[in-house]
């Protein structure tokens, strides 16, 4: 995927998962009172930079501590994570720097025969990315 989209390896990916459960394994432990301001905004288009766990590969967290987690709200989306049973990598579809594509047709313009399949659906029909923020610090990275 990072080959895919000219990404450098060092800026990590976000997992989308359907409930907080699936992507516990991958972070450090935080008890679950300190998560309430996360847990507040999701499900729902906020990322939050987590406590990443020792053994998470660097493909995941880039140069990072932390991975980058969102409980989606998209019905799709959702039901893809809660059918393979985990967190799935979640990014924009497009070439690194370009603006993302929005429909099917323009995945295709984008990729061409570089990519096995278009899922058909909706979008989630936001204009922009969605909100970031760090955990440990509380501020908002992405509005």
């Amino acid at each position: 995927m990072l080959k895919l989209k000219k990404r450098g390896k060092g800026q990590g990916v976000i997992l989308i998962a359907s409930d907080f459960d699936q992507v516990t394994p991958f972070l450090a432990h935080i008890s679950r009172p300190k998560l309430k301001t996360v847990f507040d905004t999701w499900p729902g288009p906020v990322t939050w930079l987590l406590p990443a766990a020792q053994w998470v590969p660097d493909h995941l967290t880039g140069k990072h501590a932390t991975l980058a987690v969102r409980i989606t709200a998209h019905p799709v989306a959702r039901a893809l994570c809660a059918a393979y049973g985990g967190p799935l990598v979640s990014t924009s579809a497009n070439v690194h720097g370009r603006p993302p594509a929005r429909n099917a047709l323009a995945v295709l313009r984008a990729f061409g025969d570089r990519i096995d399949y278009v899922m058909p659906g909706e979008t989630g029909g936001r204009a922009r990315p969605s909100e970031i923020r760090d955990f440990a610090t509380g501020k908002v990275l992405r509005k």
